[in-house]
């Protein structure tokens, strides 16, 4: 049984499915980059919109047999003999392993027409989406020490980039932005100013307007955990499940991929994550029923 639907867990499930397994996905139709027009970086899906990936992956793992359920988890339990999925119309599911793919919320900086304007004009990525805005006018919003690399990178693609940040950082994180040429101004962000559907500027608490074309955030990412919460895995200090190289939790038959993991991981990573997890859950299954008949 597979949490979520996105690229993590329809690749799982396209591994399952051709190794011959009975596999369900349930999938609640709320992708993390719903608001993006294309995802870029992907090795032959460069520029696909993210909605295109998700139809082609659900025929794809319906064309071997799996069934994949719209819909939500209210609850998972683990039973000791397997799993069971209760789902949000009260649907219960019975498995003999589960797969948590369930993602991350992203939660943006209070500013006015930021979430308007995120997965368009606002990103977090500059592997994603800086060569789309290339030599253009960057704004980065300081919301955590990060936000200073990620300023550095994007100066990269664009020799005018500015920090904005309400305390202007000090000794190395001066020198590095310094010499990528980062301007840095202390300020607040009152709002962004959209002028005939297109991004133009970041008005200050000041009332002072910074000039871009784009901007970029560090948003706080909440990985959904309720699945693995009710399932007893551990996790972290930074607040995401513990998992081994494959995926595997702390829980035997429980598993995790994509950015519920990672919350940095692109779409090809999450992509890859799936498809390794699908791989060793098929083979933990297969060595647990070796173990079953030679103890029969």
């Amino acid at each position: 049984m597979i949490i979520g639907g996105g690229p993590a867990g329809l690749s799982a499930a396209l591994v399952l499915a051709r190794a011959r397994r009975d596999v369900a996905v349930v999938d609640a139709g709320e992708p993390r980059n719903a608001t993006a027009g294309h995802m870029q970086g992907f090795l032959t899906r460069d520029g696909m919109p993210p909605a295109r990936l998700l139809e082609t992956g659900r025929t794809e793992v319906r064309g071997y047999g799996a069934e994949i359920i719209e819909g939500t988890v209210e609850r998972a339990s683990d039973t000791g003999a397997g799993f069971v999925l209760t789902l949000g119309d009260g649907t219960r599911l019975r498995g003999r392993a589960v797969l948590v793919a369930t993602g991350v919320t992203d939660v943006l900086p209070d500013v006015p027409g930021l979430r308007e304007r995120w997965g368009r004009e606002v990103q977090m990525c500059p592997y994603c989406h800086g060569w789309e805005v290339r030599d253009r006018r960057i704004v980065v919003l300081a919301t955590m020490p990060a936000s200073v690399h990620q300023a550095t990178l994007l100066s990269q693609w664009s020799p005018d980039v500015t920090l904005l940040t309400g305390e202007a950082p000090e000794d190395e994180d001066a020198a590095r932005l310094d010499v990528r040429g980062v301007r840095v101004v202390e300020g607040e962000a009152a709002r962004l100013i959209v002028e005939q559907d297109r991004l133009t500027g970041v008005e200050l608490a000041d009332g002072s307007v910074l000039g871009c074309d784009a901007v970029f955030v560090a948003p706080t990412t909440v990985a959904e955990n309720g699945p693995l919460t009710d399932l007893g895995c551990a996790f972290g200090d930074d607040g995401f499940v513990k998992v081994d190289a494959a995926g595997r939790t702390s829980v035997p038959g429980v598993w995790a991929a994509g950015n519920v993991v990672n919350p940095m991981g692109q779409v090809v990573i999450a992509v890859s994550a799936g498809a390794t997890a699908g791989a060793m859950i098929n083979a933990d299954l297969i060595e647990a029923e070796i173990a079953e008949r030679l103890a029969a």
